[in-house]
């Protein structure tokens, strides 16, 4: 199993950006016709950007968190390659993004998990909001 490290990015790169809009094609998040400014619009205007890399600087995953900068924050688009699947990489993103937003004194973190990731986001240290409901605008209707 590969070693990765994780980190908070505050630095976009070209090569970062072009890295991370590959995982979120091969993730199907986007496709080729999604606007070429995605991902790098979308970090720029997050709160905090995490990403996990190999040893040799190859971006594993990635995801990001907004925020108010002072209550609440919501984690977002968490993923991983598939070649690294199934080896903790997406569990140190989320943890990884956690522990920044404690850094910084936001203590209301929430994430929308579509079904069945609740047992990641559970290992992942989280905890499901009972009674709560989801409510979506725009096109999600």
């Amino acid at each position: 199993m590969a070693e990765f490290q994780v980190r908070i990015i505050d630095q976009f790169t070209p090569g970062f950006i072009q890295a991370a809009r590959e995982l979120y094609l091969e993730n199907r998040w986007i496709d080729e016709n999604t606007d070429p400014a995605f991902p790098g619009n979308a970090f720029a205007n997050s709160f905090a950007v995490a990403g996990a890399f190999t040893s040799d600087g190859q971006l594993a995953g990635v995801g990001r968190a907004i925020s108010d900068g002072v209550s609440d924050a919501y984690i977002q688009d968490i993923m991983t390659a598939g070649a690294f699947r199934r080896q903790g990489v997406g569990t140190m993103v989320t943890q990884a993004l956690v522990a920044e937003l404690k850094k910084r004194k936001i203590e209301w973190i929430g994430l929308v998990g579509v079904p069945g990731t609740e047992k990641f986001y559970a290992g992942c240290g989280l905890k499901c909001a009972p009674g709560h409901t989801l409510w979506l605008g725009g096109e999600a209707l």
